[in-house]
Order: C-alpha cells, then sequence, then structure tokens
C-alpha cells in the first residue's frame, strides 16, 4: 500500500523520475572521490583562465577562450558575448560550470537508464538557469529595453503574469488568432462522407479534370490533429496531391473524454483505419488504395498492413510513411520516458482522468528541447516584450489532443516498452502481425534533426518489410522535415530514382545507407510525386464526393478537428 502511496505522489511531483536518477547517480559519485577531484581541479583552472581571456577580448586580441565557441549556439548569437569582456566571462563562466555538472555526472556513471535521466534534468536545469535567460545577464534584453525606453519590460512581465495565471507558466509560442480552420490552416475544400464514435473521414474535391484510378488515404497520427499534412495552403502535402491528380481522403479523429478511457488499438484499427479503407473503398469503387501516413498513424498504417495480409486482403497497394517508428528498439531520447516505472506514472494519472491529457504530451515533447521550445520563449515574450508569431506549425502543434487511457497503454507499453511489432509478436484484432508479410512498395521519409523519431530508427523499417522500400533521408526536424513543400531551402538524399523498380538491397548501417545516398536539392515532395505516380493507376474520371452509402455529413474540416 505504501508502495502504490508512493507511486501516486510521483506521478503528480516526477512523473519521469528524475529525482530518484539524480539521487542514484549523486550516491555513485561521492563513492569515486578521485573522478571528483579530478572534475574539480579542470573547472578551477578553467575559470583561472577566464579573467586573463576577457582581458584579451577588451584589448581586441584573440581571446584564446578557456572553452571552444559553440557559434550554432542562437542563445548567444548578440555580438556582446564576443566583444563585450563581462558578457564574455560570463559566458565563458557558464560553459565552464556546465563542464563542472558534465564530469560530475560522468564520475557518478553506473546505470544506463539512471545516468541518462539524471544527465537529461542537469541539461535542462543548466539550459534554465543559463545567463541569456535573466533580463540582467542578457546583452539583447538590455538593448531592447534602453531603445524601447523600458517599455518591453513592461510588456514581459504583463505578458509573463498573464501566462503563469492563464497557461500554468508556460509561454505564449504562436498567435492562434491569427488561424482559422477551414480559412487559412486545413483549408483544402472537401467534404465528409464518414462518421462514427471514432473517426471522421474527409473526401477532397478534385482540382483536375482527370485523376488517377488508386485513390490514397491519408493516415494522421491520433496524438495530434489530422491536418498537419494539410497544414495551409501551399504548404499542405494533401494539396499537392491532389494537384498531381489523385483522389485523397483522409482521417480525422475524435479528441478522446473520459468516456473513451476503455478503448483500444483493437478499437482504432476496426472503427479507425479499417473503416476508412472500407469507406474509400465503397466511395470510390477501387480495390486498391495507397496510403499516406505519419507519424503514429505510418505505425497505425503498417500494423493494418500486415493484418490485412494475414488475411489475404491486398486492397493496400502502396505505403508512404512519413517520420514513422516501426523498430522501438532504439528511440533516442523519448526512450528516457518510456521505461517501466515512467510508464506507471502515467497509467496512475490516466486512470484518474481517463485520458492522457495534450497538455501533459505537449510538456513533455517541449522538455525534450527546452531550450529551443521553452526559454527561448521565457527571453522573446516575457523579458523583450515580443508579440508571438503567426507560425502554422506552431498553430498546429498548440492544437493538442488526448489519449485514452487502455489504448495508450497498450500502445506504449506493447511497441515502446516490449517492442513487440518488430519482433513480430504484436496481436492486433485476433491476429498476430508479420511486417515482412507487407509486399507492397514503401516509401520512407526520415528528418536528420527529428528528436522524436531519430532518422536512424525510421530507417530500421527498411529490413522489416517485405516489398520494394524507398528511403529518403530530408533536412529539417519532425514536423518541418515532412511540411516540406518545394523552395530553395529543402535538401533531401536518396539512392536510385524515385520510378525504379529494381528492388535493391539496401545496407544495415544507416550510416553506410547515408554514404552511397546522393544529396538533392530541393524537397522530397518531388521525388515522392514521382513515385507515387508511377504506382497511381491509369488516368480517370473524377469520382463522385460520396456515395448513396456515405452521403456528405458536412464541409471540411469536419466536427472532430475542432473539438
Amino acid at each position: 500500500m505504501f508502495e502504490n502511496v508512493q507511486k501516486k505522489f510521483a506521478s503528480r511531483v516526477d512523473p519521469i523520475g528524475w529525482g530518484p536518477a539524480v539521487a542514484s547517480v549523486a550516491g555513485r559519485a561521492v563513492k569515486n572521490p578521485q573522478a571528483l577531484a579530478t572534475a574539480s581541479t579542470t573547472y578551477a583552472t578553467r575559470l583561472a583562465r577566464i579573467p586573463g581571456a576577457a582581458l584579451r577580448v577588451f584589448n581586441e586580441e584573440d581571446p584564446n577562450p578557456p572553452l571552444p565557441v559553440d557559434l550554432r549556439d542562437k542563445r548567444f548569437a548578440d555580438s556582446a558575448w564576443r566583444e563585450n569582456p563581462a558578457f564574455f566571462a560570463l559566458r565563458q563562466s557558464y560553459f565552464a560550470t556546465r563542464g563542472l555538472v558534465d564530469d560530475l555526472s560522468a564520475a557518478g556513471a553506473g546505470d544506463v537508464l539512471q545516468d541518462a535521466k539524471a544527465r537529461q534534468f542537469l541539461n535542462l536545469f543548466m539550459d534554465a538557469v543559463a545567463p541569456t535567460n535573466f533580463a540582467l545577464t542578457n546583452p539583447g534584453v538590455i538593448t531592447r529595453a534602453f531603445d524601447t525606453g523600458g517599455a518591453s519590460l513592461l510588456r514581459g512581465a504583463r505578458f509573463a503574469a498573464h501566462d503563469i495565471v492563464k497557461r500554468k507558466g508556460q509561454p505564449v509560442k504562436v498567435d492562434r488568432d491569427a488561424f482559422t480552420l477551414g480559412v487559412n490552416l486545413a483549408a483544402t475544400p472537401g467534404k465528409v462522407v464518414f462518421r462514427n464514435e471514432l473517426i471522421e473521414v474527409i473526401q477532397y474535391e478534385p482540382q483536375t479534370p482527370t485523376v488517377h484510378a488508386i485513390p490514397i488515404l491519408v493516415s494522421p497520427p491520433w496524438i495530434n490533429k489530422y491536418y498537419i499534412l494539410d497544414l495551409a495552403p501551399n504548404r499542405s502535402l494533401t494539396e499537392w496531391a491532389i494537384k498531381h491528380g489523385r483522389t485523397v481522403f483522409a482521417i480525422s479523429y475524435r479528441n478522446p473524454d473520459e468516456s473513451m478511457m476503455d478503448v483500444t488499438m483493437d478499437d482504432y484499427f476496426v472503427q479507425g483505419f479499417g473503416a476508412a479503407m472500407d469507406v474509400v473503398e465503397e466511395v470510390t469503387g477501387s480495390p486498391k488504395i495507397e496510403v499516406l501516413s505519419i507519424c503514429l498513424g505510418g505505425a497505425i498504417a503498417a500494423m493494418a498492413a500486415a493484418r490485412f495480409a494475414a488475411t489475404r486482403d491486398e486492397r493496400i497497394s502502396a505505403l508512404t510513411m512519413l517520420n514513422t517508428l516501426l523498430d522501438y528498439s532504439d528511440v533516442g531520447e523519448l526512450g528516457l520516458l518510456v521505461d517501466p516505472d515512467t510508464l506507471d506514472r502515467v497509467e496512475i494519472r490516466m486512470q484518474k482522468q481517463g485520458f492522457l491529457s495534450g497538455a501533459e504530451m505537449a510538456d513533455t515533447f517541449d522538455m525534450i528541447k527546452a531550450k529551443d521550445l521553452i526559454f527561448n520563449y521565457w527571453v522573446s515574450r516575457w523579458m523583450k516584450g515580443e508579440k508571438p508569431t503567426a507560425f502554422d506549425i506552431l498553430a498546429w502543434n498548440e492544437d493538442s489532443t488526448r489519449m485514452p487511457a487502455k489504448m495508450h497503454s497498450q500502445y506504449l507499453r506493447s511497441l515502446y516498452g516490449r517492442d513487440e511489432l518488430a519482433r513480430g509478436e504484436y496481436v492486433l484484432a485476433g491476429r498476430q502481425l508479420d511486417l515482412g508479410a507487407i509486399t507492397c512498395d514503401t516509401y520512407i521519409v526520415g528528418a536528420v534533426n527529428d528528436h522524436i523519431v531519430p532518422w536512424a530508427a525510421s530507417y530500421k523499417s527498411v529490413h522489416l518489410l517485405g516489398g520494394d522500400v524507398r528511403f529518403v533521408l530530408t533536412n529539417g526536424g519532425h514536423i518541418a522535415g515532412a511540411v516540406n513543400p518545394p523552395n530553395s531551402k529543402s535538401t533531401f538524399h536518396s539512392v536510385g530514382a524515385p520510378d525504379s523498380r529494381d528492388g535493391r538491397s539496401l545496407p544495415s548501417d544507416p550510416e553506410e545507407w547515408r554514404g552511397q545516398a546522393e544529396a538533392h536539392s530541393g524537397s522530397w515532395w518531388e521525388d515522392w510525386a514521382v513515385w507515387s505516380t508511377e504506382r497511381a493507376g491509369d488516368l480517370i474520371a473524377a469520382p463522385a464526393i460520396g456515395s448513396k452509402k456515405h452521403a456528405v455529413v458536412c464541409d471540411a474540416p469536419g466536427a472532430y478537428v475542432l473539438q
């Protein structure tokens, strides 16, 4: 009983388990006095060299700093950090202290998971106490205060008070008032042609005189609103496919509440993806359907394809997966949030309310990249008094959803916890899944800066599937890598031509593949359009919107996305 009380308390106060991890590392460090002495000596030596380096800055000489400067760290981009001796010394002192913390952590190493959790917390702590996060030690904040006669500080204080009271201390990141669903987000014209207790199915209006015979079903992540692939005009992959002569449908998931706490992964297949496939087939009359998926939408699409293969259902003609995990054996820093103890804490919170809130999940993902996703806004909003920008990706990211308790627990424990899908052990709706039984052609996209689905982890999927696989590595991160319309800044790597079917074997080592891949200027969207069109069938007249069985329910983007 006492253990249950402890877990309930921990689920509220320390859901990730940072406290025990830091205590564990500290306990081991104390037993390693030689490493502690070395760390202290190194720290003192670095601090002793800083005044001399600062004096050289004053004399406009090469400072020869005791610690190298990372020019990619945007927090210290202001010239004062290089040219002002005081700020130069402050930055050097901060990184010297950060080095000390790293050395002390190394001195207490001894348990892979606990070490990583402690390192994650200490990195978060050091990011929080960076001199850039305080008005008097941030030259950019000081300069702006002088330029505005102190008005920027007053605005920032007002913004901070609002965010602390109304948003539990989370700074506003984006001007959501600048966006309206159906107008400048999720704006591709279409109709909802199906609705059940879990999903709506949207059929988009054609934009070309003829279309290819094989329709596309978009499978989005249920952890976010569906319109990440229909983000905004000219930034919508859905719109891009339609303009390339495709008939496109999309799944829009209901935002779960406490009434859905017992909904399972089987339900997400039967009432979700499987029901949507039936709708697309009935409306278009096509026996073949291409699937375009992203993140968790890719996971359920691959699971469904394997489930279909087990019953000799060959409707999926081609599969595209963007930033998707199928092998969960190495998921990077996210793996620190899904160990058994942490999942116990997550389940305690979900059992109480019947779901995991979108805010809790958003906070978790933000903490992984807190420097960019939290503290950056402390400075811009709370200290410089800057109004939030109107950025469509951030607006979508703020439009979070909840997770049904039972389904989310099954997903985390079976896939993240035990890697059952890649091992061929996962059972979906009564059938054991074999990803190797998926024999349709597959197009896989990884993003080089993805912190949620590391590209090397997504690459592992190429050897799990049974058909011909094309892997593409794009620039950007988890979202920007997918929302990647043709532009001058886009690049991607690939091997071979997108319209080839040579069945080339891909190396098992992702870095070996990268060494073989050719770099291209432009977006992977263009490469995918060639690949997809090659598998799209003949040109025919566009099918009608809806059918007698699946009549139009309402205009896109529908009702569920507004919940």
